[in-house]
């Protein structure tokens, strides 16, 4: 069996950065400079296309039912074909595929600009480039999570750069709808189309800038199917794996469409217009910048583990308090705690996970990570659109809550066993030292 990569550097390389400069560390690293600079500015564009598709739509149709509907086009593919996505992740260069995936998504938006700005978008034009959208992320978020790991060095800091990463996604998170906000009242949706295919030149000239070392790829001839298997044998047979995975997907399922049912929030249930829903959203990513910024001060990921089912409880009791709120401040001020709740469960599953697969293996589970987070949800945005339909939007966002906090429940019976399965490999990349772990042992702990 392959030993996980992380373990000879972790217990080799210098120590890192301490202090309150501990947040930057990951920076130090000239890749992920690069991509963070790059990805910073892509997001932000990516972001504004979010919040204009789902008001287009709306605007377009005054259904519910068509904003899970697009959705449910936008993320199915992912769902589909993302674990043989992570066989080509596995044997291919990662980031020649980053590269190819995101010169695509520069078409793909610029495309959604021409047609909007020319006045022949239509209903089914939005469902066909959404679908086009996330065929795209089937290969470059499984591409991209297996990259990280050559853009950092020392794999200490691997999950300060998770937790960076998570925060220039939610700093885009609060930029972006603000700024959609703004240019749709302004302008009108197609500009918003339009500045986020011009900022994918940003990652894509930082992804050609950087100095990668060469990665040894196995020249195997095992076929495509064997390799899903082996990876499918692996994340089902890795207690941690597996259990996190199960939360994760149950989140996304249930928990992570709401955002689809917020233009419905702003106008029908809060009276207000773009501007209102970008404040909505903009909420959502404070919430998860404050989660981003306590992770990234951790020093190591001990202790990461029960952040999982507690974080998840917060998430679904603030989902319940949005769903019955009906003034505008007390759904902002709820919505930070969605966002910290939200981000956190995800954010500390990856690291965990990223930390302890095999290296051999790691685009292969990654694909089924993306899966279970892009996968996931176009199941649903379709669930959530068609009980918004029957029952009201708030009723639907009630339910998700409820069905998240159930989760974390579940997964808090499951820790027991999780933890015990994760302290051998924690001991063997020096996570934890063996006489910590005979103190652990006694006590059950983490």
């Amino acid at each position: 069996m392959t030993e996980p990569a992380a373990a000879t550097t972790t217990k080799t390389a210098p120590a890192g950065p301490t202090g309150v400069f501990r947040i930057w560390r990951a920076l130090r690293h000239r890749n992920f400079r690069l991509f963070f600079g790059g990805q910073s500015i892509s997001l932000i564009g990516t972001w504004m296309t979010r919040i204009a598709t789902s008001w287009l739509v709306y605007k377009l149709t005054s259904s519910p039912l068509l904003l899970g509907v697009v959705g449910f086009a936008g993320q199915i593919p992912t769902f589909l074909i993302a674990p043989f996505a992570g066989v080509w992740v596995d044997r291919l260069d990662r980031r020649r595929v980053l590269v190819v995936t995101q010169v695509l998504a520069m078409l793909q938006s610029l495309a959604l600009a021409v047609l909007t700005l020319s006045g022949y978008i239509n209903i089914y034009e939005i469902i066909a480039l959404s679908a086009f959208q996330g065929l795209i992320n089937a290969f470059d978020m499984p591409g991209r999570q297996a990259f990280l790991v050559q853009m950092v060095e020392d794999k200490r800091d691997l999950g300060n750069a998770i937790a960076l990463n998570s925060s220039m996604v939610n700093m885009a998170r609060l930029i972006g709808p603000s700024l959609a906000g703004g240019v749709i009242a302004l302008f009108g949706t197609g500009y918003c189309f339009l500045v986020d295919g011009l900022s994918y030149l940003a990652v894509i000239a930082s992804l050609l800038a950087m100095r990668v070392k060469p990665v040894v790829i196995p020249d195997t001839a095992a076929p495509m199917f064997e390799q899903l298997k082996e990876g499918w044998e692996y994340v089902a047979k890795s207690t941690p794996i597996r259990t996190i995975l199960s939360l994760f997907a149950i989140i996304n399922l249930m928990g992570w469409p709401f955002t689809v049912l917020m233009p419905v929030f702003a106008l029908k249930i809060l009276h207000g217009g773009a501007h209102t829903l970008g404040f909505l959203m903009g909420a959502v990513g404070v919430g998860a910048l404050i989660s981003a910024y306590s992770l990234a001060v951790r020093p190591n990921v001990r202790g990461l583990l029960k952040m999982i089912p507690i974080s998840s409880g917060i998430f679904g009791l603030a989902l319940i308090v949005f769903g019955v709120s009906k003034i505008f401040w007390v759904s902002v001020l709820i919505l930070l705690f969605c966002g910290f709740g939200m981000m956190q469960q995800m954010a500390a599953s990856n690291t965990i996970i990223q930390t302890i697969v095999e290296e051999d293996k790691r685009g292969r589970v990654m694909s089924y990570y993306t899966a279970a987070f892009v996968g996931m949800a176009p199941f649903g945005s379709l669930l959530a659109g068609t009980l918004a339909a029957s029952f009201g939007a708030a009723s639907t966002v009630i339910v998700s809550g409820v069905c998240c906090l159930a989760g974390a429940l579940w997964f808090a019976t499951q820790m027991k066993a999780v933890r015990k399965a994760m302290r051998p490999i924690y001991v063997d990349l020096g996570i934890v030292p063996p006489a910590v772990n005979a103190v652990l042992q006694d006590s059950g702990g983490s």
